[in-house]
């Protein structure tokens, strides 16, 4: 990993820590010497990988949070600035779907129109529970944290929000409406930030992964023995470079963003880490 001296000392705070790719972020910053507060609903999973940091000489705490609670996030934000102070750099990471917000097929059979077999949900059978569940903890949760962490950030120089995007913004995928649009509104989201924060001193940019195997999605990817599924099948052979992304392969990404000696000038770009599937027409 190269250094990113600028970074060190500095505080960070990422949100969805608890997950795969978040609790990455989370080590990347904490190796380039960040102090890093790793915010999730599940604190104990958090909390884990912060003894990771901890125990390899870094610096971290888990703090427990509700991203789509305000008073949750105050207390979280009350509890990072007593442990490190202000941070200078945030991380909406939290995020994921709902399978009330997920279809059983990827197209509208005609016979589905009058009866659809047992078992089968169809875009008409869509929860709009579901749905606001899949956006709200994907895009409000990314203003809400905003909201709570932004005033602190504009008083740091060199302040930066980095969210979490996806590939789905781009091309939306077949069987999950709900989490498509809501990634599209984090990209259009981090744009508006981008402008609005500029005055401030605060960039403000997005990451966009490809397909990666997590916690979330292992059982769409991969059969009980370890094979590919159907689908699986198909995101390997529209992705130019035949493979799932590796938590690895967003950290030059990540530091590339975090570090203003490296993007000073950039703010409201959505960069896409996905090994050439938005790029690639199938043909």
């Amino acid at each position: 990993m190269n250094e990113h001296k600028t970074l060190k000392g500095r505080t960070a705070v990422v949100t969805g820590a608890g997950g795969v790719l978040c609790s990455a972020f989370s080590k990347d910053l904490a190796a380039q010497g960040m102090n890093v507060a790793l915010l999730d609903i599940n604190v104990s999973a958090a909390q884990a990988f912060a003894d990771e940091i901890n125990a390899s000489g870094g610096r971290a705490i888990a703090v427990k949070a509700d991203v789509l609670d305000k008073a949750s996030l105050a207390a979280a934000r009350d509890e990072v600035v007593a442990a490190f102070g202000e941070p200078q750099l945030l991380l909406n990471g939290a995020g994921g779907n709902s399978p009330l917000g997920t279809t059983t097929k990827e197209t509208l059979d005609p016979e589905d129109l009058d009866s659809a077999a047992e078992g089968v949900k169809t875009f008409f059978d869509l929860d709009p529970k579901g749905i606001e569940f899949v956006f709200n903890l994907n895009f409000l949760g990314t203003l809400l944290t905003t909201q709570t962490f932004a005033p602190g950030l504009a008083k740091q120089e060199n302040a930066c929000i980095i969210n979490v995007s996806s590939m789905n913004a781009y091309r939306p995928l077949t069987k999950i409406p709900a989490y498509s649009a809501a990634k599209a509104a984090v990209s259009n989201f981090t744009q508006f930030m981008a402008v609005h924060f500029a005055p401030v001193g605060i960039r403000v940019n997005a990451m966009a992964p490809g397909f990666f195997s997590t916690n979330q999605n292992k059982t769409l990817l991969f059969n009980p023995d370890g094979s590919l599924t159907p689908r699986s099948d198909k995101i390997i052979s529209h992705t130019p470079m035949r493979r799932f992304g590796t938590t690895e392969d967003l950290t030059g990404t990540l530091l590339y963003l975090a570090d203003e000696s490296c993007s000073g000038f950039v703010t409201g770009v959505i960069i896409p880490v996905d090994g050439g599937f938005s790029a690639y027409s199938g043909v």
